[in-house]
């Protein structure tokens, strides 16, 4: 396996626009703030799992933005059930990038249940999800992120990662009111 994913992410960055909302979680957050700050992140933090269903909840009220989702595997299983919600909302508007590294990375790197058995790209075709991907190779993701990116969503894209880089977990930031107030205030702006 050869995907990083801080590589992965830094692959995703020129794909970004200025409009896009971008809902990250744990480690994919603290690597996503470090590798790309801007005010349209939006820090889902809280009970794991909720990245999927506020990205979804971002990309009803905002349908003329794209929302992109960075998840995590062990968030992703404590929230199965938003995939089907989200495959059958109705949203074209949602990309739902899994970081799937097979363990509960921020928490101790505690191994996910039945982590060599799980099918996150299934899960997501089996949902409904308008497309679904998985990739273990880094030039393989970066030639598929511009179809991938402008095909109607939802879209679903399991990145098998290995984590790469050391980034700062800033759990000051994430759980702070200007983290929220700053994306608030930007989403006002339009």
């Amino acid at each position: 396996m050869t995907l990083y994913r801080d590589q992965a992410l830094k692959a995703l960055i020129p794909h970004v626009n200025d409009r896009d909302i971008v809902v990250a979680v744990y480690q994919s957050c603290f690597d996503w703030l470090q590798l790309n700050p801007r005010d349209l992140n939006y820090v889902a933090v809280g009970a794991m799992g909720q990245a999927s269903s506020h990205g979804l909840g971002l990309a009803l009220a905002n349908p003329d933005r794209r929302v992109i989702v960075l998840d995590g595997d062990g968030s992703l299983l404590m929230n199965l059930g938003s995939l089907v919600t989200i495959a059958n909302s109705g949203v074209t508007n949602l990309y739902h990038f899994l970081s799937a590294n097979r363990v509960y990375e921020v928490n101790g790197a505690h191994p996910l249940p039945g982590a060599d058995q799980v099918d996150f790209e299934g899960f997501a075709q089996s949902a409904g999800y308008a497309g679904s991907h998985s990739f273990t190779e880094l030039d393989q993701f970066t030639e598929a992120l511009p179809a991938i990116l402008t095909a109607p969503g939802p879209q679903f894209v399991s990145m098998e990662v290995m984590p790469g880089d050391a980034y700062p977990r800033d759990y000051a930031y994430i759980h702070s009111a200007g983290a929220r107030e700053k994306f608030r205030a930007a989403l006002t702006r339009g």
